[in-house]
């Protein structure tokens, strides 16, 4: 039992996990990152097939989709994952919205490392690892800037990875229903039963 400095008291219990909206939501979450990838190369934000070696290679519409899409792509799979599980505490449908995201990234992993990074985006193609051609010392005597071009694809894959998390979060709290405030929790009712449901 948890005593709030008003008065308030609430049990804890463990939080029910709803992995139908987990499912959902990152499935939902990696379908968005597809559609945003693909829309990025149609309209030129993406470039197919050319790593980029510096961030002065990055055209500022592309990072702009980028951290748009990398953003609302799991912002809805989190908001998708909390509707669907029906959490109406914003703590419950946070924990539904990040979990969705850790579901969604081994999925986009393996789907990087079978070829199909390029259609996500030029920010997910580090999630492929260091590309055969950066492997071989011979590469690298040959391109001294593949070290470089392998640096800041990682750098933009955990960057996009990070932003779909913080995405998943918000979603989920958004799905929940609740005030998007930090206020609300201190003066919000206290329910009965366990978990926040």
């Amino acid at each position: 039992m948890v005593t709030y400095g008003d008065g308030a008291s609430d049990v804890h219990g463990p939080w029910p996990l709803s992995w139908s909206g987990v499912w959902v939501g990152a499935l939902a979450g990696i379908a968005l990152v597809l559609i945003f990838g693909l829309v990025g190369i149609a309209i030129g934000a993406h470039r197919v097939g050319h790593p980029f070696g510096t961030w002065h290679d990055v055209s500022f519409l592309a990072l702009v989709w980028s951290v748009f899409s990398a953003f609302i792509a799991f912002a809805v799979g989190g908001w998708v994952a909390a509707r669907v599980a029906g959490a109406r505490r914003s703590e419950t449908a946070m924990l539904h919205g990040s979990i969705a995201w850790l579901v969604a990234v081994p999925i986009l992993m393996v789907l990087a490392s079978v070829g199909a990074s390029a259609y996500f985006g030029t920010w997910y193609g580090g999630l492929a690892g260091t590309p055969a051609w950066a492997t071989t010392a011979a590469a690298a005597v040959q391109d001294p800037n593949a070290a470089l071009a392998a640096r800041n694809a990682a750098l933009a894959a955990v960057t996009a990875l990070l932003l779909g998390l913080v995405g998943g979060v918000i979603g989920g709290w958004m799905g929940s229903g609740e005030p998007m405030t930090f206020t609300y929790y201190r003066t919000r009712p206290v329910r009965s039963g366990t978990g926040g449901w």
